[in-house]
């Protein structure tokens, strides 16, 4: 398999499992603060993520070099999931998962400010499109809402997060030095937990952990193996092979897979109007997808 096919399998794995955070994360979010939450889920996935870097290649001296970079990419992951799971309190799940399909086109802007990676005009008009798409389900297919732009606390607050988000992608690809997906994302992942674990150390220690309904731990071990350790992966893997704005253009199944977990886990589909949002997004993952 080619490393491009293999950055695009990649990243059709990442959106599901992605999706599925969603879904159990507003299950979860008015259960417990999203930085001990995150904290907890973080060690877990630098465990699991380490264990795997140690066991199955070899660390070179040289991945630990400029522990700064690590740093930085950390602050602004850590930033999206916290905000993340604070807008969850309030938002709904694919009215979330909308809001995370906008972080192609930042994606795209912050690859131009770092990369020099230029859009052309059909990728262009795909992130328009799917940008149009995430707006109608955000705004719940109410025209009256959009025309008075009536964003939600949560999806307001989530937005924030996925600026972030846009940022930490395509910077990734400019700091690595050449260090494999499993050890650049182990880095990343122990500078998170610290970050983590010294901004949200008084959550940490005020949650009466014993006390928690059993969802906030399902939650926090699906987010720590499968929406850290194995996204972390899947994603330094496909930054490393596409193009960031290919990469991000994922994002816009995202929405779609909510709907199927949210079916499983015994909730009603959207509205029609709704649905057709969605459309728009996957239009606009059809077209990114394209080659030129």
């Amino acid at each position: 398999m080619s490393g491009t096919r293999a950055g695009h399998l990649a990243m059709l794995l990442f959106s599901m499992l992605v999706a599925g955070s969603f879904a159990l994360g507003a299950l979860a979010a008015n259960e417990i603060a999203p930085s001990a939450l995150n904290a907890v889920r973080f060690w877990i996935a630098t465990v699991i993520i380490g264990t795997a870097a140690f066991a199955t290649s070899k660390v070179p001296r040289a991945a630990f070099d400029a522990p700064w970079r690590y740093v930085l990419l950390a602050v602004f992951f850590t930033t999206y999931f916290v905000l993340m799971f604070e807008g969850l309190k309030t938002a709904p799940p694919v009215s979330a998962a909308a809001v995370f399909t906008l972080t192609p086109i930042l994606t795209a802007g912050v690859s131009w400010l770092l990369l020099r990676q230029v859009l052309t005009p059909r990728m262009a008009l795909a992130l328009l499109i799917g940008a149009l798409g995430a707006l109608w389900v955000i705004f719940r297919a109410d025209v009256s809402a959009i025309l008075r732009f009536e964003v939600g606390r949560g999806e307001y607050i989530y937005f924030w997060g996925c600026v972030a988000h846009a940022v930490y992608t395509p910077l990734v690809r400019k700091l690595n030095r050449g260090e494999t997906a499993v050890v650049f994302s182990f880095g990343v992942l122990l500078a998170g937990s610290l970050l983590l674990t010294l901004w949200g150390w008084t959550d940490l220690i005020a949650t009466d952990w014993a006390a928690l309904p059993i969802i906030v731990w399902i939650t926090i071990l699906y987010t720590a193996v499968f929406a850290s350790a194995a996204t972390f992966v899947l994603l330094q893997f496909a930054a490393l092979r596409l193009p960031s704005s290919k990469v991000m253009a994922y994002t816009y199944l995202t929405p779609s897979w909510v709907i199927l977990w949210e079916l499983a886990l015994g909730g009603t589909p959207p509205p029609a109007l709704v649905l057709a949002g969605l459309m728009l997004t996957i239009i606009a993952l059809v077209l990114l997808l394209r080659e030129e």
